[in-house]
């Protein structure tokens, strides 16, 4: 007698992760090990052209600077930058590590480009909700974990599809209305007003959790994934 079984998809190792999520966590690492081991005045300069201070971006702080050309490049670069400092060995660890669980899944279906654009451009959002909502500070914010929020909303679309048959490159993103996208969204939602209001889960060396940034960047992605997924003829070569 023989049975029928269902085809099943091949297993991949755990740790196996596209070249773009290996060669972005590098980035990461190595930008954190020059800041750490490099001259302290290197270290200081970084900090100073790269962290997120909401106070750069207010009239007072452009009038400082008459150069016009260099101040808004001045304001432009922390947008970007700010994502690749970090408080400490903790605070760098834990972020890779959420880009390692959350990334491949969105870097597979977005391919190595798409991904890292749509990783900054996640980023940025949450450098702007952070200004927007910290008008004025002169606290600096640094890390990656805007920019890894809205890779983990990404995944919640991609990895949660409906036929679990059918390749993920082939399904199409889960709705916004899933039930999935909107238990999880509110959970996410409530965990980081409770950690900004409380402080829970702020982590040694960091006076203050970013958590408008954590939003801004998770609705980026979770609103923003569609314009960067590839068209479905491209992404599987054929009907």
């Amino acid at each position: 007698m023989a049975f029928l079984q269902e085809p099943r998809q091949p297993r991949e190792p755990v740790l196996r992760a596209p070249a773009s999520v290996i060669a972005l966590i590098g980035v990461i690492v190595a930008a954190h090990i020059a800041r750490v081991f490099g001259p302290p005045v290197f270290s200081v300069a970084m900090l100073e052209r790269l962290a997120l201070i909401p106070a750069v971006y207010s009239p007072a702080w452009l009038a400082a600077h008459p150069g016009v050309a260099e101040a808004w490049l001045g304001r432009a670069v922390p947008l970007v930058g700010y994502i690749f400092l970090h408080a400490n060995a903790t605070h760098l660890i834990i972020n890779c590590l959420w880009l390692l669980a959350f990334g491949p899944p969105v870097a597979r279906r977005l391919g190595a480009v798409r991904f890292l654009l749509f990783f900054l451009v996640c980023g940025v959002a949450g450098a702007v909700a952070h200004v927007a909502s910290n008008w004025g500070s002169e606290d600096a914010a640094i890390g990656a974990s805007g920019a890894i929020a809205g890779i983990m909303a990404a995944g919640l679309r991609v990895v949660w599809l409906g036929d679990p048959l059918l390749p993920r490159e082939r399904a199409p993103l889960l709705p916004l209305h899933a039930r999935q996208v909107v238990a999880f969204s509110i959970m996410w939602v409530i965990l980081n007003v409770l950690s900004g209001v409380t402080g829970f889960g702020s982590l040694r060396g960091l006076e203050l959790v970013a958590w408008q940034a954590h939003l801004g960047g998770y609705f980026a992605g979770l609103f923003l994934l569609p314009l960067f997924d590839p068209p479905k003829e491209l992404a599987i070569g054929g009907p």
